[in-house]
């Protein structure tokens, strides 16, 4: 199969991890409940990355549970800011290098901070995006840890 050579696959194997390129047919607003019936795993498994920014215009990224959304106020309340609000797919773009719907949190253009939601490390395994859209890794858990160090947060709702 040909994987897409993107700039997450290249920051996973820098960092020698096992991943598992996972490819599947892209579609404008389908999200992770379109990947995960694609892919055949549950949607929970699937984790979104989504560049957020608190009201000084701080970015920083969320990863959620696909069926899960982020709760701003718990967010911003965890960061100890009046607000938080996901970024425009521009300024998303511009701070990671990748389109929305390609989003990954490996390989980003600058160093962001990042912030998991805490039960996604409960999971033995999570697919994210791979730096591409139609491109999700399958990766353990810990991988996050190894090469992003997210910070834990509990901030998810129900959809």
């Amino acid at each position: 199969m040909d994987i897409p050579v993107t700039t997450a696959i290249r920051a996973l194997r820098a960092a020698q991890t096992d991943f598992e390129p996972c490819v599947y047919d892209y579609v404008e607003h389908g999200g992770t409940r379109h990947s995960a019936a694609c892919l055949g795993v549950e949607e929970h498994a699937t984790v979104k990355t989504i560049v957020m920014e608190t009201d000084a215009k701080k970015p920083f990224i969320v990863l959620m549970h696909g069926d899960r959304e982020i709760s701003t106020k718990q967010m911003a309340r965890v960061l100890g800011v009046k607000s938080v609000a996901p970024c425009s797919p521009e300024t998303a773009h511009r701070h990671t290098g990748y389109l929305v719907g390609g989003t990954s949190p490996f390989g980003t253009r600058k160093p962001l901070p990042v912030y998991a939601e805490a039960s996604i490390f409960e999971l033995p395994q999570i697919y994210i995006n791979g730096g591409r859209r139609g491109l999700l890794v399958k990766i353990a858990p810990a991988v996050l840890d190894q090469i992003v160090h997210p910070a834990r947060v509990a901030v998810a709702v129900s959809e």
